[in-house]
């Protein structure tokens, strides 16, 4: 179900401009959609009134739980249901975030992730994506992040997830630069993300700065080199005044060379952005391991004496499979993971 469908029911039900956007801030927050309608002035009709449960019951089910997996880090790892059966994962995260999904599956095909090798089977919805975060915020209501890192890539599902942005930015009074677009990079986002009231916080997923490297790790992201990118995200970093964050999954032996830091160091001096290196959560079945911490603090601490931050940021929820699609694959009994990383 799209926002638009949800605001049709609630007009159908006799919701006026202003009870609308009650209802629309209290399900956004996690609260009973009449949480809001205490004011004299704002009351809702009888109509509305007598259609609140029935309107609770089809918003829950864009996004049930179905179960909840708990890290040692505070994170919990949760698989939701659908209404239509398909299943997704979201994650909150350590204090104050929740990362959501924007597909089931993932057309990319990353190699070192299991969404990617399951393949794209649907794109959620606008009403769907917000579900999550309602269910987020309803069992943590200090949640102010949301970042759109789960399953799928946001940029094939643009226009659902810029949905989903401007309510979370508007009726969900989260801050914008809270909203945190996470993508391999397509002209598609750097297009559209300007054009929208809320503009979010960006996050370039690069794992390499070789452009053949990237194009074998990362098989059916578009052909953008990583320098391109890089200056792609460096114009919409100077336009929103948020510093654009750089994703780099750390693969022992494949992209953690002094010549990969050669070029990070040659290529984000002086830009507006942070560098995270994400220490690779291992996957059975697949080839690929995460360096030493020693290796990953190493290279934080050489690009900073040059002048880039960056940093050391750990998957969530390592102890309770969290690579992004474990639970589905495990509830499938499929090989579904990106990394859901904490701040």
């Amino acid at each position: 179900m799209k926002l638009h469908a949800v605001r049709e029911l609630l007009r159908a039900a006799g919701a006026r401009p202003r009870h609308e956007k009650l209802a629309l801030r209290a399900w956004s927050r996690g609260l009973s959609l009449d949480h809001y309608a205490h004011r004299s002035d704002w009351r809702f009709p009888k109509s509305l009134d007598s259609a609140l449960p029935a309107l609770s019951d089809t918003l829950a089910r864009l996004a049930t739980r179905v179960s909840a997996h708990d890290g040692a880090d505070g994170s919990s790892r949760w698989l939701l249901r659908l209404d239509d059966g398909q299943t997704v994962e979201s994650v909150l995260l350590l204090r104050d975030g929740v990362c959501v999904s924007s597909q089931v599956g993932c057309a990319v095909g990353c190699l070192f992730c299991m969404t990617g090798r399951e393949g794209l089977i649907r794109h959620l919805t606008s009403g769907e994506i917000v579900a999550q975060v309602a269910l987020a915020r309803a069992a943590r209501p200090g949640i102010r992040r949301v970042v759109f890192m789960g399953m799928g890539e946001p940029a094939h599902n643009i226009e659902n997830v810029m949905e989903a942005i401007e309510l979370l930015g508007t009726e969900g009074a989260l801050g914008h630069k809270n909203l945190v677009f996470s993508t391999v990079g397509d002209q598609r986002v750097f297009e559209r993300l300007p054009q929208g009231p809320v503009k979010p916080a960006l996050a370039l997923s690069l794992h390499t700065m070789k452009p053949d490297l990237r194009r074998r790790l990362l098989p059916k992201a578009p052909r953008l080199d990583p320098a391109e990118l890089i200056e792609l995200g460096e114009r919409y970093a100077r336009s929103t005044g948020y510093p654009i964050q750089y994703q780099w999954t750390l693969l022992e032996g494949i992209n953690d060379g002094d010549d990969e830091l050669a070029s990070i160091s040659s290529l984000l001096a002086g830009k507006y952005a942070v560098m995270n290196f994400i220490p690779y959560n291992t996957v059975d079945d697949l080839p690929y391991r995460r360096p030493s911490w020693e290796r990953a603090q190493s290279m934080t601490r050489w690009l900073g004496e040059r002048g880039v931050l960056a940093k050391v940021r750990m998957s969530a929820g390592q102890d309770v499979e969290g690579g992004c699609g474990q639970l589905r694959a495990r509830a499938t009994g499929g090989r579904g993971g990106a990394q859901v990383v904490t701040s």
